[in-house]
């Protein structure tokens, strides 16, 4: 366990400092944030003195370093657009991305599953094939044409809820939730939605499948020869082996709404690290598109390391296997 565990921690740290190389490496060529700052019009002399003082003047692989060197620290520098920390941008942004992340993972959950477990027990039936058509129209229609749609129905036309910001949020030391007010939770329902669908639609049709994989399964037959009902079969033993591949994907998918959040929070103008990150592209912000991308790959790292020692339990086969050195 020790060393499986070593060995992960060894490869999160391989991988963290291969996509802080290429971020920084890709940013070099983004544009020059100087003139952004400046604008066309300054001097030669400006220039100069502005790119020493953000240590744009000194060579690649020593601004990496200093870069590495920070970030290890918690710091990224000062944003050259706002001209304030980086490390301060994210943790006012990073409390809205979570929320809205976590509530769009629970719908998809919350859905996903039992529309998955009945679209396998009842295939066939009229709502089994209602379930597989949303399915198909969530894969199939992208992220901002859903959420143009729902603003325009439950937004303009019935004036449900509203379409953009935040609504009123709670400060909680240094965090801010907007869980804690009716205005918050009016604000997250729309962007949430939207966020969950594609996920939503994953989860259902992987949950099927599974499903119809394990009710083939001898066991399963084992099972119904001893008489137990159908009720223990499918939700006693099919659906808790059926959950088990499904951990791992939804694990993965937290790191995805979080990280591709952007198109959501873009269109719900929802203040979050997404916007944020769209911001700094536009001005060429490098310290802030540097930090946002190592920031989701180490989500994606910190979930993935979770998932694996998550399934080194559950799966006893894992475990053996690991004793013999495979």
């Amino acid at each position: 366990m020790f060393a499986f565990i070593l060995r992960r921690l060894l490869q999160a740290v391989i991988v963290m400092v291969s996509v802080a190389f290429i971020a920084f490496l890709l940013f070099q060529f983004v544009g020059d944030p100087v003139v952004f700052l400046l604008g066309q019009d300054a001097t030669p002399e400006q220039i100069r003195t502005l790119r020493a003082d953000l240590g744009l003047d000194q060579p690649f692989f020593v601004q990496f370093w200093h870069f590495l060197v920070n970030a290890v620290q918690g710091e990224f520098g000062l944003s050259l657009r706002q001209g304030a920390k980086v490390s301060r941008l994210i943790a006012e942004r990073f409390p809205a991305t979570l929320e809205l992340a976590l509530v769009a993972a629970f719908i998809a959950l919350a859905l996903g599953i039992p529309m998955g477990v009945y679209a396998a027990l009842r295939r066939g039936t009229f709502l089994s094939q209602v379930f597989m058509t949303i399915s198909l129209l969530g894969v199939s229609l992208p992220t901002f044409l859903i959420g143009i749609l729902l603003i325009l129905v439950f937004a303009v036309h019935l004036g449900w809820f509203p379409s953009f910001g935040r609504g009123d949020t709670v400060q909680i030391g240094w965090w801010t939730s907007g869980l804690l007010t009716p205005k918050g939770w009016r604000h997250i329902v729309l962007p949430a939605v939207t966020l969950a669908i594609f996920q939503l639609t994953l989860i259902m049709r992987l949950v099927r499948a599974e499903m119809l994989e394990v009710l083939r399964t001898d066991y399963i037959k084992f099972a119904r020869a001893r008489g137990l009902s159908d009720r223990a079969i499918h939700f006693g033993h099919a659906l808790k082996n059926t959950l088990v591949p499904v951990m791992t994907i939804t694990g993965l998918q937290l790191g995805g709404l979080i990280a591709f959040a952007i198109i959501t929070e873009t269109v719900f103008q929802w203040p979050g690290m997404g916007l944020l990150f769209i911001q700094a592209v536009t001005f060429a912000d490098i310290p802030v598109m540097a930090a946002y991308l190592c920031l989701i790959a180490l989500i994606f790292v910190v979930i993935n390391l979770v998932v694996d020692l998550l399934y080194f339990v559950v799966d006893p086969r894992l475990r053996v296997g690991g004793g013999k050195g495979h």
